[in-house]
């Protein structure tokens, strides 16, 4: 599917998406402290840790793409 794209563009996008997923969950961890939405203080601290995983793999990925060298590809 990504045949055509270079690998540092398609590790950029991914960034990006990841970003995006982080933001999203960092939503989510707001919805449920203020008791807008069901959950406990496990499921938020569940979500916590999900959300710093996703927001350091986004910006490490982010300074990969940026500095021209691809981590998905290593051939």
């Amino acid at each position: 599917m990504f045949g055509s794209i270079p690998d540092v563009n398609v590790q950029a996008l991914l960034a990006l998406a990841l970003f995006m997923v982080s933001l999203m969950i960092a939503r989510i961890i707001n919805n449920i402290t203020s008791k807008k939405w069901p959950g406990g203080t496990l499921w938020v601290f569940y979500l916590r840790v999900l959300l710093g995983f996703t927001l350091a793999a986004s910006v490490i990925m982010g300074f990969y793409a940026f500095a021209g060298i691809s981590i998905i590809n290593t051939r």
